[in-house]
């Protein structure tokens, strides 16, 4: 998997997941047997603009050159999809999200290591001709 592919895959994984957060939260969350109420609605579509701007983000950022700026993008990803699937498993674990929730846990698994590969990644230095 090359650094490009990572961030093309997260900005698809983010809009298709932003979509529904922003238009039928409620309708998404039955997905995970979770009943949610209209206080939850304003978080789900605030996360779901959250979504989309790290979907702009990882689009805009997919051919960027090694640079100062790719590593802070690398570890707020990393640490964003950590975060993500701690958070994920241990509402699995309690009971609040039904099996369906192993899905999204995966998914930010995914990019967590994927993140973290190319932030520890080195690039063997150009020698001098």
């Amino acid at each position: 998997m090359t650094f490009t592919k990572l961030l093309v895959l997260k900005a698809i994984v983010c809009v298709a997941f932003a979509v529904p957060f922003l238009l039928a939260p409620a309708t998404l969350f039955e997905l995970f047997g979770v009943t949610l109420s209209e206080g939850g609605t304003f978080p789900a579509r605030e996360y779901g603009a959250a979504l989309a701007g790290t979907a702009l983000l990882t689009w805009f950022a997919r051919d960027m050159a090694e640079s100062t700026a790719r590593r802070p993008i690398l570890l707020h990803l990393f640490v964003y999809d950590a975060i993500g699937f701690a958070v994920t498993v241990t509402y699995i674990a309690s009971g609040v999200l039904n099996a369906v929730g192993w899905g999204p846990a995966v998914v930010y698994l995914f990019f967590a290591v994927g993140s973290g590969y190319f932030l520890v990644e080195r690039r063997p230095e150009a020698r001098p001709a």
